[in-house]
């Protein structure tokens, strides 16, 4: 048995100081603090996500642990909360790696009248904040989707066929099943080319996903997504929407999610009908953003894995 933490004492200290400053970021804007609950009786549909549950005694169904407080947070807004932020454990399944662990510390805030560019303008103030009496952090880049992919994968992502995008893969050695659908062949392309590609000198922002991936975001004029995802040093930082409002269209989007999750074999999770009921009520307009705070320290630290960035990573948990 290893029973040492696999971060060290500066670590801990380090980790502490960040969180401090994470909350004095948030408190001189003014946004309210918030707690929700860490298990739901409904989970997250999206198929690459796998939520973590257990039967609770007394309960005819299963609880789920949060992989976000993303639909909490929403039942709040919807109530008339205003800006709030949220720093807690998330849990998901079958995340257990170099850069992954099951169990991490997110940090996620939404504001009311922002759209996403006007959000990733402030991630990008958070992260200035939190990283700057560590290391040098210049301006962040902006590329679309499109342009990001079409420089690094070379590949046009609005007009490549699905042949195109195998013969992408091939050429950076990617085995890409054939009969992979056309968004988990970007994904592929996205995670293992472009991906570790950004964010090598300054933060880059990726933003104007396809409409296909738009999760929780809503369109724009062009049929892409208000959404985007920060990356440093290749690492996969944060994600974030121009949220979504409309709860048919919502519902219809998990619908999809469920379909595709059935023909993948996965496991089917009951919806959050109480965020459907939220979307109904009425969400204000706003952008929210999550962002993996063990990964932050790790950039801070210059460490080469996550583990080295938390107190106990899963492997001595």
């Amino acid at each position: 048995m290893n029973w040492r933490p696999t971060a060290g004492a500066a670590t801990l200290r380090l980790r502490a100081a960040m969180l401090r400053s994470a909350r004095a970021f948030f408190e001189e804007r003014g946004l309210l603090e918030v707690e929700t609950p860490i298990l739901s009786a409904a989970a997250v549909s999206d198929p690459q996500i796998e939520s973590l549950s257990t039967q609770i005694a007394g309960l005819a169904q299963r609880s789920y642990l949060a992989t976000s407080p993303e639909y909490a947070m929403k039942r709040l807004l919807a109530a008339g909360s205003g800006d709030i932020y949220q720093i807690c454990k998330v849990f998901r399944d079958e995340e257990r790696g170099r850069w992954h662990n099951p169990e991490f510390t997110m940090i996620e805030w939404y504001r009311l009248g922002f759209d996403d560019a006007a959000l990733m303008s402030e991630v990008e103030a958070l992260i200035g904040h939190l990283l700057a009496p560590l290391r040098r952090v210049g301006p962040a880049e902006r590329l679309s989707y499109q342009a990001a992919m079409q420089r690094h994968a070379g590949v046009d992502v609005f007009t490549a066929g699905e042949q195109e995008l195998l013969e992408a893969a091939a050429r950076h050695d990617i085995r890409c099943e054939a009969e992979l659908d056309r968004d988990a062949k970007l994904d592929l392309l996205m995670g293992l080319v472009v991906g570790p590609r950004l964010g090598r000198e300054n933060p880059c922002f990726v933003f104007d996903y396809p409409a296909s991936q738009a999760a929780l975001a809503r369109l724009k004029p062009g049929l892409v997504a208000a959404r985007f995802e920060l990356y440093i040093d290749g690492l996969e930082l944060a994600n974030g929407f121009h949220e979504l409002a409309q709860s048919q269209e919502q519902r219809a989007r998990f619908s999809r999610d469920l379909s595709l999750r059935r023909a993948r074999g996965q496991v089917q999770p009951p919806l959050d009908e109480n965020l459907l009921a939220a979307l109904e009520q009425g969400l204000p307009d706003c952008a929210g953003v999550a962002l993996g705070f063990d990964r932050l320290v790790a950039i801070a630290l210059g460490a080469d894995r996550l583990a080295d960035a938390m107190a106990f990573s899963i492997d001595n948990a």
